[in-house]
């Protein structure tokens, strides 16, 4: 079997409109975890999904899912617009806390005037101007994850410190449309910073996923779109001064299976997209969640895993580490030491 030199990431969706049971998406989480699969995401909005259809919060569906599982990585959909950075970063990297380094999010905006009215604000901004602002919120969410240096708590029982107040900073940060000075109240996360993922479907998204994101998704059942998109990510990423490998790109599809379907011919799809370069992997959209879910993990990932282009297992205990990104270090405490010498 050849080495894993780049592999096949795979995510899915755990869908759930109008679904309040909680042991279904813990067992659905559990599935793409036996399938080795990178994350899960769960999709949400600002307001309901459709007229008189109710919905559960992403965010707090995958903190009761995190303790049921062990390795998989869990994004809950954040909407950035009419949210308080603040708050939305406490509460990714309490995530990150209770799944022991397997969070991360994926940004998103609010578009509608229903959105904005729900919670009093003014009337939606355009659609590029709701990007830059998502682009600051990312900006000083992970400001606020550094506002903790890693050894910031001492619990010194003996005289009585709980944290280095040295190693805690103020981030100061001042935007178009808020400003935060912090620091957080929850320490620094396990990762450092929870993987950011941006759905960068629509041009007006790519420019915050090229500058911050660590995964992009980019919705097309065509692999030349994808193939243009992922080309012109990496681009705007180099621009920014990151490296292009650094911004993972998933093609993020629709899947309708049955008892009758080729799995093969997903395998085969999966893997020539990977090979010619169209993705570095798949974020999977399921018609049927628990029957398509299945269907994958069971035909496809193991036709795959054959091949040599999935694993069998995961190669670490954190979602960076499935992803292969490096844990960041802390801005505030290269500064502090650069300050010192």
């Amino acid at each position: 079997m050849p080495p894993l030199t780049r592999p096949l990431r795979f995510a899915v969706d755990l869908g759930g409109t109008a679904l309040y049971l909680a042991a279904t998406f813990v067992d659905r989480a559990r599935l793409a975890e036996r399938g080795a699969f990178d994350f899960v995401t769960l999709d949400d909005s600002l307001g309901q999904p459709a007229p008189g259809v109710g919905r559960l919060d992403a965010l707090a569906v995958l903190a009761r899912v995190a303790p049921a599982t062990d390795r998989i990585g869990l994004l809950p959909t954040v909407t950035t617009t009419h949210t308080e950075p603040f708050h939305l970063s406490t509460a990714i990297a309490t995530l990150d806390w209770v799944s022991r380094g397997r969070a991360g999010w994926i940004a998103d905006v609010s578009t509608t005037e229903a959105d904005a009215r729900l919670i009093g604000r003014p009337p939606a901004a355009p659609l590029a101007e709701l990007w830059r602002e998502a682009g600051e919120v990312v900006d000083v969410v992970t400001r606020l994850f550094d506002s903790w240096e890693d050894d910031a708590e001492i619990r010194d029982v003996a005289t009585g410190r709980f944290v280095d107040r040295d190693k805690l900073h103020y981030v100061d940060f001042e935007g178009a449309a808020f400003s935060v000075r912090g620091p957080s109240i929850v320490p620094r996360p396990p990762q450092g910073h929870p993987a950011t993922a941006v759905d960068a479907t629509a041009p007006a998204a790519r420019e915050a996923a090229a500058r911050s994101a660590d995964v992009a998704l980019v919705r097309t059942d065509d692999p030349d779109t994808a193939r243009t998109v992922r080309a012109e990510l990496r681009e705007r990423a180099r621009a920014h001064g990151r490296e292009p490998d650094r911004l993972i790109v998933l093609a993020s599809l629709t899947v309708d299976l049955d008892a009758s379907a080729d799995a093969v011919a997903l395998a085969e799809l999966a893997a020539g997209w990977h090979t010619d370069g169209a993705a570095d992997g798949f974020h999977f959209r399921l018609t049927d969640p628990d029957r398509d879910l299945r269907l994958l993990v069971d035909g496809t990932v193991p036709v795959l895993q054959h091949r040599g282009l999935v694993r069998h297992f995961y190669p670490g205990a954190t979602l960076r580490e499935h992803l292969g990104l490096p844990r960041p270090a802390n801005r505030y405490a290269l500064a502090r030491e650069a300050t010192a010498r």
